[in-house]
């Protein structure tokens, strides 16, 4: 393994957590805010929601029963014969890559792959990838290439590094039935390379329940990551990567950081421009790299970059799914910058390569909201607090609800000078209070704006608050509103 370790690109950069701390956060990423990521790959061919290539091994679950009555039984039909069934044969990157930019994302994501062990695209490691099997295509090719002719910066996703623990299922039986004690496929020795080894170490009983250790102790399965994504990286010198999880396997992971910041590096004249995100919240883990908090956010502002990362509905496209609305995505979008962090929001793809009409609409919702409201959200930073009022989210990863905002709630931000207020509901009389703007905060206000009209607003500064007067023509589009305040 040391041997491979060494060949990753040379640079300002060391495998070394010390080495790798140096890392400073990009320019274009601090102020991007807003991403949209593609979580696209042969689970969707279904089209009944994530982890289905697991979940189909594990009795009981609403997803085996799904496939048997569909596919077949998973001894016969498994998720091997899935990934023949996934042809992208609708899919436009560059169609859908406008979408997202008229949408008002500043970097875009796709996913390289799975826990399910399948890359998505000219794999030189593993024959299981998209352009041998199913759609026949480089998917991760095709998305980079649309998204860098339009100038935005591109990155992907691996969460392969758990697929050694995640896919143990697939070396099951059912425990009853018709089919009781008959081997699931992912025991064929001949799709190995896909479900992995057969292996005594995978503990069945309790993989049933939960999986034991996300990153496998496995040293060959350490350098069967490597090797994918040190080549993921090498094709297509990604802007950002983010790992589903920690750090993976120590040096390993350390090593794949650093190539992707030298690699960057060297294309930069000699300054990493690349993101790496993971999701131990240990900052002397996080620092070396951006934190990522899957559905969920900060409490608070932090003193590192951030970012969520969350989803209309389910990760994989899937037909039960309800979707968050247009309003729920602005007000999350909002109150993560106040924060100091970065939404990255994924839209689920049909397997054809489609949106939905509802995904649509939700898309140009965001749309016409950022083209008004973008300048409080862009190349912002937080102001001294995050924001006021009584509605506070609850802080980490999976802590997704939906808030029921008052008038009294307010989100900031700042930009060149100007402290912008985010008023979370409309007010019913017209007015709206600021109780952090008020006199004896030390700032005196010369004028105010609301974005998307042309007059300064009419507002009085009394001792503990700011009473600004709306339009009366204005009225509530059911999204925030933001007051530019100089």
């Amino acid at each position: 393994m040391e041997e491979y370790l060494k060949t990753i690109q040379q640079g300002p950069f060391s495998p070394t957590w010390e080495s790798l701390r140096q890392f400073k956060c990009p320019q274009w990423f601090l102020d991007a805010k807003f991403g949209i990521w593609a979580h696209w790959g042969p689970q969707s061919v279904p089209m009944y929601g994530d982890w289905y290539a697991r979940n189909i091994y594990r009795e009981g679950e609403p997803q085996y029963y799904y496939h048997w009555r569909k596919y077949g039984h998973p001894s016969k039909v498994g998720y091997k014969d899935i990934v023949q069934m996934w042809k992208a044969e609708k899919f436009n990157p560059e169609e859908l890559i406008d979408l997202y930019i008229k949408a008002g994302a500043k970097y875009f994501v796709a996913q390289a792959v799975h826990h399910d062990n399948f890359d998505n695209w000219n794999s030189r490691y593993h024959r299981w990838n998209a352009v041998n099997m199913g759609p026949k295509k480089d998917i991760v090719g095709m998305w980079c290439k649309a998204a860098r002719e339009r100038g935005l910066p591109f990155g992907v996703s691996e969460h392969l590094a758990a697929s050694f623990s995640w896919f143990a299922p697939s070396k099951g039986h059912d425990t009853k039935g018709p089919y009781k004690g008959i081997p699931y496929d992912g025991n064929d020795p001949a799709y190995e390379d896909f479900y992995h080894p057969n292996r005594d170490e995978y503990e069945l009983e309790k993989q049933q329940g939960k999986i034991v250790n996300w990153y496998s102790p496995n040293p060959q399965w350490h350098m069967k990551w490597f090797l994918r994504i040190k080549d993921l990286i090498d094709q297509y010198e990604p802007d950002f990567l983010y790992s589903d999880g920690g750090v993976p396997f120590g040096e390993i992971g350390l090593s794949i950081v650093a190539h992707l910041y030298n690699t960057s590096a060297k294309n930069h004249g000699g300054i990493n421009q690349s993101v790496y995100t993971q999701k131990d919240t240990n900052p002397e883990v996080y620092k070396i790299g951006v934190l990522d908090i899957e559905r969920g956010a900060a409490e608070d502002i932090l003193p590192h970059p951030w970012q969520t990362d969350t989803c209309l509905g389910g990760w994989f496209y899937d037909v039960r799914a309800v979707y968050k609305t247009p309003q729920q995505v602005i007000e999350m979008l909002v109150d993560i910058v106040s924060k100091g962090g970065n939404l990255l929001l994924n839209i689920p793809q049909k397997p054809d390569g489609t949106l939905d009409d509802e995904c649509l609409y939700i898309l140009d919702e965001i749309a016409k909201w950022i083209k008004v409201n973008g300048e409080g959200i862009y190349a912002t930073r937080p102001w001294i607090k995050y924001g006021e009022g009584p509605t506070k989210g609850q802080g980490g990863a999976f802590q997704e609800k939906k808030l029921e905002w008052t008038e009294e709630d307010f989100r900031f931000t700042q930009k060149d000078g100007k402290i912008y207020a985010f008023q979370m509901k409309y007010p019913g009389d017209h007015k709206a209070i600021i109780k952090s703007l008020g006199l004896s905060s030390g700032i005196f206000v010369k004028k105010i704006k609301l974005l998307g009209f042309e007059n300064e607003l009419e507002f009085e500064q009394l001792e503990n608050a700011l009473v600004i007067k709306l339009p009366e023509k204005c009225y509530s589009t059911g999204y925030p509103h933001c007051f530019c305040i100089e």
